[in-house]
């Protein structure tokens, strides 16, 4: 069980994370990125990164009020453009608000430096800035990369700009997933119905937190086994099966909470927040005693891989997710490779 805040120490935010003293957590914990002991504190802390704030189950950061007033008056037009073209051409709420993060940053660096003045040598300058004095990880880089993009591309024209720019290559990372039997042993674990009822749905048809908190009554369809999906990632609909195994659950669920709209509320009724999900599969996790550094998403990537080891068709676990490109999908057969778990270690072999 971990608890995780932003702080400020030494006049810069970190994300301060506080846990059982353990020495195989402050073992794990150490080798994290950034991370530091402070003896004033008493407390673990890191640096305050969107991929630190995902990890840890910390709200993304909207554009401080501070960095917004301290963009120089010849700039905020070019702020103001952006995220009006980011609402034309359809972009999330949070693609939006990390956009606007990402890009407040650079325009705070300018100062009253034109940012449409700036040259591809310039923006190559910036982004060896961001990797060498600010130490940022590639997952952030990427993020700002793409909104600095997105700025000199869609909104200035200028496509030409980035081509001889190269983009940080990202880490190969393979999806985390949780083997069946503890799953079993978070569901046992978790004793409130309608948590339980959430991590099985989110397991059951590997959704995403998003996808569940989003879900709404009139989406289920019992009679024919089937939920629809509305609006999901990429603004697209589709369907997935309803598992047979949490009817009597459901209905039981339902009975008992009585919810409006969403099949999943509040306590004073609307749409169950994103963070409330991301506690419920930690909670779940803690009660279960599962150590490992997961969040909500691995009940997704758990689904994919399961069906995969069972044999079902990959075209079909595919249009299941609602991935536009069978590549992405094919990311679950690196990690469910039955054939290869069943070869044997030579050292297993010698007497």
């Amino acid at each position: 069980m971990y608890t995780a805040n932003i702080i400020t120490h030494k006049g810069q935010k970190r994300i301060a994370v506080t846990f059982e003293k353990q020495p195989e957590l402050i073992a794990r914990f150490k080798k994290l990125k950034g991370a530091r002991w402070s003896a004033s504190l008493k407390v673990w802390h890191l640096p305050d990164t969107a991929e630190y704030r995902k990890r840890f189950g910390v709200e993304v950061a909207p554009v401080s009020k501070e960095i917004l007033l301290k963009i120089h008056e010849i700039n905020k037009p070019a702020m103001q453009r952006l995220v009006e073209e980011l609402q034309l051409k359809g972009y999330s709420t949070n693609t939006i608000k990390t956009y606007k993060n990402e890009f407040a940053q650079l325009l705070y660096i300018l100062k009253n430096h034109p940012v449409d003045k700036l040259n591809a040598d310039k923006i190559r300058g910036y982004f060896l800035y961001c990797i060498n004095e600010l130490k940022m990880t590639e997952a952030l880089l990427h993020s700002r990369f793409n909104a600095v993009k997105f700025y000199f591309e869609q909104v200035l024209k200028r496509e030409k700009v980035f081509v001889e720019i190269p983009r940080p290559k990202k880490p190969s990372k393979l999806p985390k997933v949780i083997n069946a039997q503890d799953i079993k042993k978070m569901f046992d674990a978790t004793d409130n119905l309608k948590h339980n009822l959430m991590l099985k749905l989110c397991y059951g048809m590997g959704l995403r937190v998003s996808e569940i908190v989003n879900l709404k009554i009139t989406n289920i369809d019992s009679k024919n086994m089937q939920v629809l999906i509305e609006r999901a990632k990429g603004k697209k609909d589709r369907y997935v099966n309803l598992p047979e195994s949490v009817l009597g659950e459901l209905r039981a669920y339902y009975k008992t909470y009585q919810p409006k709209e969403y099949l999943f509320e509040g306590q004073y009724g609307g749409q169950y927040s994103l963070r409330s999900a991301q506690q419920v599969f930690k909670n779940a996790l803690n009660k279960a005693k599962i150590n490992k550094q997961v969040g909500i998403h691995s009940l997704r990537h758990s689904f994919a891989t399961h069906l995969l080891e069972a044999g079902t068709d990959i075209s079909y676990i595919q249009k299941l997710l609602g991935h536009n490109d069978i590549k992405t999908t094919l990311i679950y057969a690196e990690v469910g490779k039955k054939d290869l778990k069943k070869i044997k270690s030579p050292l297993d072999n010698i007497p």
